[in-house]
């Protein structure tokens, strides 16, 4: 199921940055992600052309924006915006991965085994992950008599 999800985060990512961390639900990367390319694009799209287009109504007038975007569109603002499709996809399968691990180091007391959160001791699932949890027995003392 991970592959899954990571292949699925990957996919949207590409459509949309930032989609496929909302996904992996990482909220800032994906504010962050779906901002520089909404930035970017602004900047170097030629916004005001395909405004005049009009609204789209059939399948005509979507090659009539493909047209101008193809001719508008330099080299450069193509490779501005694949790059960043391509980080925020490959950034959000890793995410959905789980690389690196997270909260691994900085948490005290127990860890979640799937996602490496800290987890609360009187839960039975990890409330991050929701991942079931076997409950802790008590070691049983030994005594040297």
């Amino acid at each position: 199921m991970t592959w899954l999800r990571a292949l699925l985060a990957a996919g949207l990512s590409v459509i949309m940055p930032g989609a496929g961390h909302v996904l992996v639900r990482d909220w800032l990367r994906a504010a962050l992600f779906a901002g520089l390319f909404l930035s970017v694009s602004a900047f170097f799209l030629p916004i005001d052309q395909l405004a005049a287009a009009g609204p789209i109504t059939n399948v005509n007038e979507i090659n009539a924006y493909a047209d101008i975007m193809a001719e508008e569109t330099d080299a450069m603002a193509q490779f501005f915006l694949s790059f960043i499709a391509l980080f925020a996809a490959i950034d959000a399968t890793f995410r959905a991965l789980g690389y690196p691990p997270r909260g691994a180091d900085d948490t005290e007391g127990p860890t979640c085994p799937e996602c490496g959160k800290g987890i609360d001791d009187d839960l039975e699932f990890c409330h991050w992950c929701t991942t079931r949890l076997e409950p802790v027995e008590p070691e049983a003392e030994t005594s040297d008599v």
